[in-house]
């Protein structure tokens, strides 16, 4: 298996067929190997039946349903670690940031990068008007100064929600994360950095609807705040080390 892509949702449906037909379309034109993963996240709605029935049409694609709503971190640690691709991506289900993104991404593997990120923190991006309301960037550069000096220096975004690692990083990241919800990117970055993983941020075009369930409202950037600290104070005191 060459890349398995990873959908968390939680009451996507408004977007999630969509989305599924863009990325199961791009790569079977391109005849990539892969597997697409979606995992419903305690989801009300009607996710879980748009993915059932789309699997009668699309062979390589997987649904993992979980009732109880835990979290973003959560959904994607399970895909993560239920995926057997060489690459593992992860991609909200709003499908902000396009599938064809990948083909800026692979060629940082080929230099020794276990884990390339989307950005829109860095020289080259591009945000579609709309995407990003004035609060959410004004919260997300404090926060970011703030993720920065304790968990993951020199990463300018660390929160879009597509972001690829090979399965050597996948297998050294996921089994050890601990954080389910908004601040699982920070950890898996910090974690990425204890093993020994380079990361690269890559630019991007981001369209995002603002009410997809896929991105924080308001308070999940002050639980992003607590969540941070808890990765420092966790990479202090050694709960992270191999076992």
């Amino acid at each position: 298996m060459y890349l398995s892509v990873i959908i968390p949702a939680h009451n996507e449906e408004k977007h999630i067929k969509k989305t599924i037909d863009s990325i199961y379309q791009y790569l079977s034109g391109k005849n990539v190997e892969h597997e697409i993963i979606v995992v419903t996240d305690g989801s009300k709605d009607s996710t879980n039946d748009i993915v059932k029935t789309a699997m009668s049409s699309i062979p390589t694609l997987q649904l993992l349903n979980y009732a109880q709503n835990k979290g973003k971190g959560f959904a994607v640690r399970q895909g993560m670690l239920k995926a057997k691709g060489e690459y593992r991506l992860f991609t909200d289900a709003d499908n902000a940031t396009t599938i064809d993104h990948i083909e800026k991404m692979m060629p940082y593997f080929e230099h020794g990068y276990g884990v390339v990120i989307a950005s829109i923190g860095i020289k080259g991006a591009d945000i579609a008007s709309g995407s990003e309301p004035f609060w959410r960037r004004a919260f997300g550069t404090m926060g970011n100064w703030y993720i920065q000096i304790l968990a993951v220096p020199g990463i300018k975004d660390t929160q879009r929600g597509f972001k690829m690692v090979t399965a050597k990083a996948a297998e050294d990241i996921f089994p050890k994360m601990t954080i389910d919800k908004w601040g699982f990117d920070i950890e898996m970055l910090a974690l990425a950095r204890k093993f020994g993983h380079k990361i690269k941020e890559v630019p991007i075009k981001w369209k995002n609807d603002p009410d997809t369930a896929s991105h924080p409202r308001l308070s999940a950037y002050f639980e992003v705040l607590m969540e941070t600290a808890k990765i420092r104070w966790n990479l202090l005191t050694g709960k992270y080390n191999a076992k």
